[in-house]
């Protein structure tokens, strides 16, 4: 395995040689030309991204799950992503899932030693009781945190789809448990080894397309409307409303009052509209169509 003063990450990058001595202004248009490198760098690895996705599509529609796995800003970044599925698209909490080395308090707090043990990571996927319906993700911008390819070994000794997304070139031995590696090669960061920066953008992005695209195939989204939102809170509740005014084309107060009817359920309460049905109907068209109103609303529209 590659000393990791040999990763790229780990480079000294020539462009943000003495930013020190830069003004503010100067300071942020470094940031700024890094920033478009890392998306680029994103969007190289398209194909690869999409063929996770395709696995988690696949996952979700037989009741499997994604998981991430990650130590430090990687292991962060994974529970951040799988946080926001609940509250966006309605799911369960345990749909998509970040798992930190260290636990929950390494979300706020180094845990010393944790991301340098394979067997902890291993110990990680057992306790999730992950299994061969499942994906699972390793985060490491090093491409080779012991932790995380632990527990990516792990994983795919019993059965599960897995996937390494690194900001460096993997080990050409990964491949011997990894399915997919997505490697956006961001190069060298602006702070010299600070993958918070650079490699964290390219991250973030790519798991915001992985969870989003999903979500978008399994039929959480309605044209780009977020039609199983969870309107827990006050904007929600709005978002809500006006989400269901704009696809059947009707006033806010008509839009609310169809939501109350509908237990606050945001596509059957569209539906409703859309078809002239209550929301019995409306929630039995859904179920029939797999939770797709788009589905739904065509089979309704169907002769017969």
């Amino acid at each position: 395995m590659a000393r990791l003063a040999d990763r790229l990450t780990e480079q000294r990058n020539p462009r943000s040689v003495g930013i020190d001595q830069l003004s503010v202004e100067d300071i942020l248009a470094v940031f700024h030309e890094e920033d478009r490198a890392a998306a680029a760098a994103v969007e190289a690895v398209r194909n690869s991204v999409a063929r996770v996705i395709e696995r988690v599509v696949d996952a979700f529609r037989v009741g499997g799950r994604l998981l991430y796995v990650g130590a430090g800003t990687s292991g962060r970044l994974g529970v951040l992503d799988a946080s926001e599925c609940p509250p966006t698209f309605g799911v369960s909490p345990g749909l998509v899932v970040g798992i930190i080395a260290g636990g929950d308090t390494a979300l706020r707090n180094a845990v010393e030693g944790a991301e340098d043990s394979e067997s902890l990571g291993a110990e990680d996927i057992r306790s999730a009781s992950v299994g061969g319906s499942d994906v699972v993700v390793g985060i490491a911008t090093s491409g080779r945190t012991p932790y995380v390819l632990g527990a990516l070994r792990a994983a795919k000794s019993v059965g599960a789809a897995t996937a390494l997304l690194s900001c460096t070139l993997p080990d050409p031995d990964l491949s011997d448990f990894v399915d997919v590696f997505m490697t956006p090669l961001v190069g060298p960061e602006i702070i010299t080894g600070s993958t918070r920066l650079k490699a964290g953008t390219a991250t973030k992005l790519i798991l915001n397309q992985i969870t989003t695209v999903a979500m978008i195939r399994t039929g959480k989204v309605y044209d780009n409307w977020m039609v199983d939102l969870r309107a827990s809170n006050t904007k929600l509740r709005d978002r809500a409303r006006r989400i269901v005014a704009s696809i059947a084309g009707v006033e806010g107060d008509a839009a609310q009052a169809v939501l109350d009817a509908a237990d606050g359920e945001v596509k059957t309460a569209a539906l409703m509209l859309l078809r002239g049905i209550d929301a019995g109907a409306a929630r039995r068209a859904l179920k029939n169509a797999g939770g797709s109103l788009r589905d739904a609303e065509i089979a309704l529209s169907s002769p017969g």
